[in-house]
């Protein structure tokens, strides 16, 4: 039987069902389970049959063939009714259960009439009724029936007679109630009172199979139409992980996608879409296929309105297709499903709420979500007005001209773009020598190494202009971006002779000080450039701070000319990077924060963010952490509108590292989460977004937020590459999703990424780092019930805590090993053997320890002491968890005979923990008197009433007048452990 073991009798058939269970949902899961049922007929054992027919049921209502379970329920039931002897307890349980099943599946199947399905809820009442059951689960799927068909009224009747009806065995689980009743109060717009009721699931107070999934999945929609933006993404991060590779789990596939289109995330739910491309033809399931068109309608709509109709998109197999295309045959195949519902039901509900499905406005323009995804850019023009829209008048070239020239005079960034719109407005006029000659020198100021020619046509036309010193300043422009294009000695000999005439200039006062400044500051930049490039290393910066402080004499005494103030900042900025060149950290803050004092002062503050930045990372050098937060958050205050992306990434992530410097790990992923949609929008995904993810996975982690943070990491790592970002982020990443995964019972997965960390870290020259992963991965590896492999990852890190002469990590990974190979072929003996090297790689370190040797005197004795006492109590450890290794060992039902071997053997490694642990002092009482209450229960099964007494008398007596949590629970289990021996004496 293909891919299944031979099926002798019915344990081996119980093992195959229990295995195919554990299999991934889906056609193939499904198959296995119709070729157990024909092994099951085989065996000629009714039982047999019963359960391979229960066992396809429940691998067809979790998989999109949920179609298929009428037949085997119907068999079932036949089953039941003519011979109900056959069935034991739990398959009349699972018989009634089902029941639930098929009253759901029936709804979801249009072809199934409703007057079959309303005698399918009499015949439930009945059966139930019959069994001795509450009613509570036939209200329940009354309700479901009800709220189908768009039938409020008797919805809402049956909704409270749910409610009102006792819980039994055959209610639905908690948290299936809450996620029916969360989702009934978010249909009736409840939003608020949904997100309540569905409360103690997503804290994980309840659970099941399905859930939180589904009801992470329901909460999105209602927490961004409440605004809680936060707690939306933080679902979908969580939520999405559980339900991606859950083939049954369309419907709240669907919510995720639908959440990604009316967030502003339309390219991740192109990636949602891409994985599951069964979903778009899966028939076994009709409503959660409407469910899922229905969304997919909304998000081609959505991009097509975006200008992205003609984008490629993932669809149905067979044919490519566009957002446009795919639209329409979305919405064509919901509507038509829909129209099936309706005409099933005899009304137009199921029309009409998948018509709004579809019709959602977007609920947030953008809500970054820390995964990669970048917006798609258009690749056709916008939609146009709607015919009859007059476009908005344009402003008369006098209008634009004004409010260039003031933004020009005001130093504000704007000011080449409003140049830029005088330029295309001036199309077709003749315009004066001084207004070309001022577009023309905007224009170059955007145009790069483009611009140096637009430079001199700028000073020419100011020449013609008469505005020689206005001609100069052009020219030095010019040379400043030549020096910027490799030209830099070029460029200096330039503007020395635009300096001497400059200075001639203003000294006979054919200039003003702001033309002058403008030479000067030319000057002064091209000297700073030149220290930083490969020629400059020899250089001495005297030339360059001689340049800035000539710039600030000529405008500090003018500041309140705005022009002349900026000049002057940039001047205070140039002394304070030389200081800081100069290696003098507390000039350089002063003279950088006098800098960004004039710019603010001169109402500048988007020109003070860069050396607020530099301030910021200042601060953090010198460890004043308030200062560099101070510096950071007021470098994003000023920046405001003005940045462009990949500023607003830098400066974010810069303060997310402050933050997250300071143990603020919530506002820290704030800004890394910011910074991560920043440099997407810059187009620096793999750069500095990477980073940014990386960062951001780490501060979640930090927080306990593991869903969310292994959803990040696994976004960063595939951009995270040793070139840019180093190794050793690649290995906290990988370290730190292994973290998650393990948190998140994915114990194998977890094992993978500490191996693939560890193959990194092996080839660092400090290999604690490799010592830890591979003893992480052995712990993974034990916790997945993968025992060889633990052991073998195990045996890795103890020669590596060997190498690392590290003897706690050393013994450990034996004790590891120990507690492994119970379950391994070397047995119990082979345990032994390595709990007893361990004891003795303890007692070799405690008899070389420093403290015990001549040579203390040579070392500090205090620290010497604190080692050898940690050796201590590590074979205290040892000896403890060897007692319990032996003593759990033996099997429940061994005979008296063999087990006080092993319960004598096992008293005597924590009679010596106890020993240890108390030569060590009250510092340890807590382990000694667990130790001491183990072996208070061996005496007890060894029928030594007197000697387990006497050891809860002395836990009782260690903690005399003594309070808290753990002094409670010991003093509470040995009083009952003296009760019980007390009794047994009496008897």
């Amino acid at each position: 039987m293909s891919g299944i073991d031979p099926i002798t009798d019915f344990d081996s058939l119980r093992q195959a069902m229990a295995d195919n269970f554990e299999q991934p949902e889906g056609p193939a899961r499904n198959a296995r389970a119709e070729l157990l049922l024909a092994e099951a007929e085989k065996l000629g054992i009714p039982l047999a049959v019963i359960e391979a027919l229960a066992h396809q049921l429940k691998v067809y209502n979790y998989s999109s063939e949920k179609d298929k379970m009428f037949v085997p329920f119907a068999r079932l039931l036949r089953m039941w009714d003519e011979r109900p002897e056959d069935f034991d307890e739990y398959e009349v349980h699972s018989l009634h259960w089902v029941f639930k099943w098929l009253s759901a599946g029936m709804l979801d199947q249009p072809h199934i009439p409703l007057a079959s399905i309303e005698k399918w809820l009499g015949e439930m009442e009945y059966r139930y009724r019959l069994a001795g059951h509450s009613e509570r689960a036939v209200r329940s799927a009354e309700f479901s029936v009800s709220a189908h068909l768009g039938d409020l009224e008797r919805a809402e009747r049956a909704y409270d007679a749910w409610l009102a009806a006792d819980r039994d065995t055959m209610a639905d689980c908690h948290a299936c109630e809450l996620h029916g009743q969360g989702w009934w109060q978010a249909l009736r717009g409840s939003d608020a009172e949904a997100v309540e009721l569905w409360g103690p699931v997503l804290e994980g107070e309840y659970s099941c199979a399905h859930e939180p999934h589904t009801v992470l999945a329901s909460s999105l929609v209602p927490l961004l139409r409440l605004g809680r933006v936060d707690e939306a993404r933080a679902h979908h991060l969580r939520g999405f992980r559980l339900v991606r590779a859950m083939e049954s789990m369309r419907g709240a596939y669907a919510d995720h996608v639908e959440f990604c289109a009316l967030s502003g995330n339309e390219a991740r739910a192109l990636e949602l879409l891409a994985e599951r491309p069964a979903y778009f033809t899966d028939s076994g399931d009709p409503r959660s296929k409407l469910n899922f068109m229905a969304v997919v309608a909304l998000l081609m709509d959505r991009l097509t309105s975006l200008g992205l109709g003609d984008q490629s998109v993932p669809g149905p197999v067979g044919r490519a297709w566009t957002a446009s295309d795919l639209a329409a045959h979305a919405r064509g195949e919901a509507l038509s499903l829909a129209a099936r519902f309706d005409t099933r039901n005899g009304t137009s509900y199921v029309s009409t709420r998948a018509r709004a499905r579809m019709n959602q406005p977007t609920l947030v323009d953008r809500l970054p979500l820390g995964v990669r995804s970048t917006r798609p850019a258009p690749t056709v023009h916008a939609p146009r007005p709607p015919v009859g829209t007059e476009p908005a008048a344009e402003p008369e070239l006098p209008a634009l001209l004004s409010e260039a020239r003031r933004l020009s005079d005001s130093r504000n960034p704007d000011a080449v773009e409003a140049w830029a719109a005088v330029s295309r407005a001036a199309e077709g006029h003749e315009l004066d020598v001084r207004d070309r000659a001022e577009i023309a020198d905007h224009a170059a100021m955007e145009r790069g190494p483009e611009g140096i020619e637009l430079f001199h046509r700028a000073a020419e036309l100011y020449a013609e202009a008469d505005d020689p010193g206005e001609a100069l300043a052009a020219r030095a422009r010019a040379a400043y971006v030549l020096a910027l294009t490799g030209g830099t000695e070029e460029a200096l000999a330039a503007v020395s002779e635009l300096y001497d005439g400059v200075l001639a200039l203003f000294t006979e006062g054919g200039t003003g000080a702001s033309q002058t400044a403008s030479v000067l500051v030319g000057r002064a930049r091209i000297l700073m450039h030149r220290l930083d490039s490969d020629v400059g290393v020899a250089l001495r910066p005297e030339a360059a701070e001689t340049a800035a402080r000539e710039l600030l004499a000529l405008a500090e005494p003018h500041v309140e000319d705005v022009r002349l103030a900026s000049r002057a900042a940039e001047a205070q900025a140039m002394l304070g990077e030389l200081a800081a060149r100069a290696e003098d950290a507390e000039k350089a803050a002063e003279l950088l924060g006098r800098a960004v004092e004039t710019y603010v002062s001169a109402g500048l503050p988007w020109f003070a963010v860069e050396h607020e930045a530099r301030l910021a990372g200042i601060a953090l050098h010198r460890g004043d952490m308030e200062a560099a937060e101070r510096a950071a958050r007021a470098a994003l205050e000023h920046g405001g509108p003005h940045l462009e992306a990949p500023g607003h990434a830098q400066l974010h992530l810069q303060l997310a590292e402050i933050l997250g410097g300071t143990g603020q790990f919530g506002p820290a992923a704030d800004h890394a989460l910011e910074a991560a949609h920043w440099a997407d929008e810059a187009g620096q995904s793999a750069t500095l977004g990477a980073w940014a993810r990386h960062q951001l996975g780490g501060f979640l982690v930090r927080q306990g937020r593991w869903a969310e943070a292994a959803e990040i990491l696994e976004s960063a790592l595939p951009d995270l590459t040793t070139d840019m970002h180093g190794d050793g982020a690649i290995v906290q990443t990988q370290w730190w999703l292994g973290d998650c995964l393990t948190e998140l019972g994915d114990h194998r997965e977890a094992a993978d990424r500490w191996l693939q960390a560890a193959d990194i870290a092996r080839h660092w020259p400090e290999q604690r780092d490799h010592a830890m992963l591979a003893h992480l991965a052995a712990e993974a590896l034990g916790n997945a019930g993968l025992h060889a492999q633990a052991d073998q990852a195990y045996a890795r890190a103890g020669e590596l805590w060997r190498d690392l002469g590290n003897v706690h990590g050393l013994v450990r990974s034996l004790r590891a090993r120990a507690w492994a190979a119970v379950h391994t072929d070397v047995g119990l003996d082979g345990a032994r053997e390595l709990m007893a090297a361990a004891v003795r790689e303890c007692e070799d370190a405690i008899r070389d320890s420093p403290g015990d040797s001549a040579s203390a005197a040579e070392v500090d004795r205090g620290e010497s002491e604190d080692a050898r006492l940690r050796l201590v109590a590590e074979l205290g450890h040892t000896h403890r968890q060897f007692g319990d290794l032996v003593a759990r060992s033996v099997p429940d039902d061994a005979e008296e005979a063999s087990v006080r071997p092993s319960f004598e053997e096992a008293l005597g490694h924590l009679t010596q923990a106890i020993s240890v642990f108390a030569s060590l002092g009250d510092e340890l009482l807590d382990v000694r008197t667990a130790a001491e209450l183990g072996a208070g229960r061996l005496e007890a099964d060894l029928r030594r009433p007197t000697a387990a007494a006497a050891r809860a008398r002395a836990v009782l007596a260690a903690y005399a007048g003594l309070d808290g949590d753990t002094a409670e629970a010991r003093c509470a289990e040995a009083e009952n452990l003296l009760k019980l021996m007390e009794t047994n004496s009496e008897g």
